[in-house]
């Protein structure tokens, strides 16, 4: 039976040197916004995967197959170019030595993902409206896992490596007979962690603005007696 990753534990490489293997590889983005020091931890932690993908490289067997998320198209490398990754430069590296970039993405499948999911970052009023756009958000998400997984399965041969780059929290089960190392070097601890701190740092300002402005109006809205003009003929 699959397995989702959340569900693995860390294996002694040597052990699994026959089979197939997938070295699973989380992505982080560079950040949008100017943030000097989470761009070091970004350039530190793609420099570690580099490394440690080299060293599983070298424990078990060379790297056939480069499953990236988020590039449907044939053109893989130039699209991952405008992505904004890290994982562009390891890319390149692998290809150079001899791996294949193989497509795990179907653009239909994906481009309805993306959609529901901009349409339930929306500020969606009704709880019914809500409601369907998750269950169609949701959907996507399965049938976009499924072909994922169906993909590497299809692709990945006996006793052969390969690397898949994608964000945590996909919730893919892979099939049961592929051993999956996960590649987290320390940095990517300490990425999240700065996430976090900058996601409550923006939700306390955010909190402080709304208050200040619920101060400035008294704590309350404006009602239809705060304008005695309105609504005469």
């Amino acid at each position: 039976m699959s397995e989702t990753l959340g569900k693995m534990e860390k294996p002694e490489a040597s052990q699994f040197k026959n089979g197939r293997k997938l070295f699973f590889v989380p992505l982080v983005f560079k950040p949008m916004e100017e943030d000097a020091a989470l761009s070091e931890l970004t350039a530190k932690y793609w420099g570690e995967v580099e490394s440690h993908l080299a060293n599983l490289e070298s424990k078990l067997s060379d790297i056939k197959k480069i499953y990236h998320e988020l590039l449907p198209g044939e053109d893989g490398v130039k699209q991952l170019e405008n992505l904004s990754i890290g994982s562009h430069r390891i890319v390149e590296a692998l290809m150079g030595k001899g791996a294949t970039l193989t497509e795990v993405e179907d653009s239909d499948i994906l481009g309805e993902f993306m959609e529901w999911g901009r349409c339930l970052s929306l500020d969606l009023r009704s709880p019914v409206v809500f409601a369907k756009v998750f269950e169609a958000y949701q959907e996507a998400q399965r049938k976009r896992n499924e072909h994922i997984a169906r993909r590497i399965d299809e692709t990945l041969q006996a006793d052969e490596s390969a690397v898949l780059f994608m964000r945590e929290g996909h919730h893919v089960q892979f099939p049961a007979d592929i051993q999956v190392f996960y590649v987290a070097p320390p940095s990517l601890d300490a990425i999240q962690r700065a996430l976090r701190e900058r996601q409550e740092k923006t939700y306390r300002e955010e909190a402080s603005r709304a208050r200040n402005e619920a101060e400035k109006t008294g704590g309350k809205p404006q009602t239809e007696d705060d304008n005695p003009e309105e609504g005469k003929a």
